[in-house]
């Protein structure tokens, strides 16, 4: 038994209404969704996900079975690197599809469950196995999640310029509703089922988590010796609302209360078209890359050291002399704070720089805002910079970079307030 694919078009290939040659991983969606009945013969389908002859590679879920005929064979290529296929390889896309679906079946589907078909041992060595592949053998190890993987090695197999950091893959879902158990309800109950393998996990804790408007916290410490209380906690606000010695479903009576209020203003200096009027930049510094140049108000912030991905302007080598970056709103606009992100690297020759100043143009003269509040420019992260209140239709971030280290200028955004 497996969900399997039919084949939708005629051709000299294929048959309408045929199933496809190869059993999927595909195949397990629909628990993803609820949709199977809850029956030993559905839950059958689930010895294919853990069978190292199957779907079961060793070090990450196969998107199609080896008998494939044509598994792993690689067809298509962006000049000589492979691009992204599914006759085989595993994606980290439809691997969060399946843990989905396994974590339905072993909080719901009791007959299913009770087969052991698959066990929480199982969910929490698979989440595992997917954790990995978020360190790139190829990046020396760091965090950088790619397209899809070579399932028997755990390698990268696209590698493509766009291919570092593609997080679009609901790992975190994983986590916080599988592995910790937090079970979404639009009841006033707050749910809590842990799938963590109580034989393997020692501990975690997952905090500050917005849940029908109130902070919540769950905690598993077997020993007590990590967060010095034993036991499964469920907390809210601040308190803790339910309790049990070992890792089993909590529930408790929650009530419902708007979320927060987010404050999300709009940087008046965003622009993500290059050849748009305005506001339009430009530097101090002569035949810069305009598209570089653009990336600083593009509304993009990300500090990856991977140099493929680089993303913002880059100032000379520092020699003693300041360098500027301008912003022209085409207009009088009021301002009066900014994000700054700089990048730093020390390896590449990257830091932030020694001083750093904001001006703006009136009638012509350029000239510092008045009582700025500059703190010390932070490193791969968010300066906030304020000062009082002025109308402009230009301003200019000025910078010192320190003797021999260039400036990465990532974002800048300015606000009215």
């Amino acid at each position: 038994m497996h969900f399997i694919d039919r084949y939708q078009v005629n051709n000299e290939n294929v048959t309408y209404w045929d199933f496809i040659r190869g059993r999927e991983l595909v195949g397990y969606v629909p628990w993803a969704h609820d949709l199977p009945d809850d029956t030993e013969e559905y839950a059958a389908a689930w010895a294919h996900i853990l069978d190292p002859e199957k779907l079961a590679g060793p070090h990450g879920l196969r998107t199609v079975e080896p008998s494939y005929q044509y598994y792993m064979h690689q067809y298509r290529y962006e000049g000589p690197n492979p691009e992204c296929q599914w006759n085989g390889p595993a994606w980290p896309y439809q691997t969060t599809q399946a843990l989905t679906a396994m974590a339905n079946l072993l909080d719901h589907y009791p007959v299913s469950a009770a087969t052991g078909v698959v066990t929480k041992a199982d969910y929490t060595r698979l989440l595992q196995q997917y954790a990995k592949l978020h360190y790139n053998p190829e990046r020396g190890g760091i965090l950088d999640l790619e397209e899809d993987y070579y399932p028997d090695t755990g390698y990268p197999i696209v590698g493509l310029t766009r291919s570092p950091h593609y997080f679009h893959s609901g790992f975190i879902d994983l986590v916080l509703s599988g592995f910790v158990g937090i079970r979404p309800r639009d009841d006033n109950i707050l749910e809590v089922n842990p799938l963590a393998d109580p034989a393997s996990i020692s501990y975690f804790r997952a905090e500050r988590i917005l849940y029908h408007g109130h902070d919540i916290a769950v905690q598993w410490d077997s020993s007590g010796e990590r967060y010095g209380t034993r036991g499964l906690i469920v907390e809210v606000d601040g308190k803790k609302v339910a309790s049990s010695p070992k890792l089993k479903r909590l529930t408790v009576k929650i009530s419902k209360r708007s979320p927060p209020a987010l404050n999300r203003p709009i940087a008046l200096s965003i622009q993500q078209g290059v050849n748009t009027e305005y506001p339009s930049v430009s530097v101090s510094v002569n035949n810069a890359d305009s598209n570089a140049v653009h990336a600083t108000i593009d509304g993009r912030v990300w500090f990856f050291p991977e140099s493929d991905v680089a993303n913002g302007w880059d100032s000379p080598p520092g020699n003693g002399t300041e360098v500027w970056y301008q912003i022209d709103f085409g207009t009088g606009v009021q301002t009066g704070r900014a994000e700054i992100a700089f990048f730093a690297n020390s390896t590449q020759g990257f830091a932030v720089p020694m001083h750093y100043r904001i001006e703006t143009n009136g009638s012509g003269l350029w000239a510092e805002v008045s009582r700025m509040d500059a703190p010390r420019a932070v490193s791969n992260g968010i300066t906030h910079v304020s000062w009082d209140p002025v109308k402009t239709s230009q301003i200019r971030l000025v910078l010192s970079p320190l003797q021999g280290q260039k400036v990465r200028l990532v974002e800048l955004k300015v606000f009215a307030e």
